[in-house]
């Protein structure tokens, strides 16, 4: 297992109709562009892979890590140029999911506008299904 990448926050969507996808996961322009940039100086890596794991106060939260293979059970999605694989134990949780890139002056990461969360936590790094 490699180090986490940066920081993920979560965040509930309420009131959005779920449109049909493709892939069990979107990325926005800016997520692609991080992404690709994240990747730039690693050539042995293909992609990210995202998970969950139990952990802070509200259940569960995402992880994400450089990855230099598939697993046969993880769900691959391919997105202009890039590659982001979903552990198995993440793929019902991230059905619909947007993954988005946030910067500003205080903080920049990863946020995953996921309309499956039940509730999050106060500092939004933790959320239930």
């Amino acid at each position: 297992m490699s180090a986490p990448v940066v920081r993920a926050t979560v965040r509930a969507v309420t009131k959005r109709k779920l449109l049909p996808t493709r892939a069990a996961l979107t990325l926005t322009p800016s997520a692609v562009n991080k992404i690709k940039q994240l990747l730039q100086n690693k050539p042995g890596y293909i992609g990210l892979k995202v998970g969950v794991r139990t952990r802070g106060c509200n259940g569960l939260s995402y992880t994400l890590e450089y990855t230099k293979e598939k697993a046969q059970a993880d769900e691959e999605v391919l997105q202009d140029g890039v590659r982001v694989l979903i552990e198995k134990k993440a793929q019902l949780t991230l059905l619909g999911t947007e993954m988005d890139y946030v910067e500003n002056k205080l903080s920049s990461e990863f946020i995953f506008n996921n309309p499956n969360i039940k509730g999050t936590c106060g500092c939004g790094e933790s959320f239930n299904i």
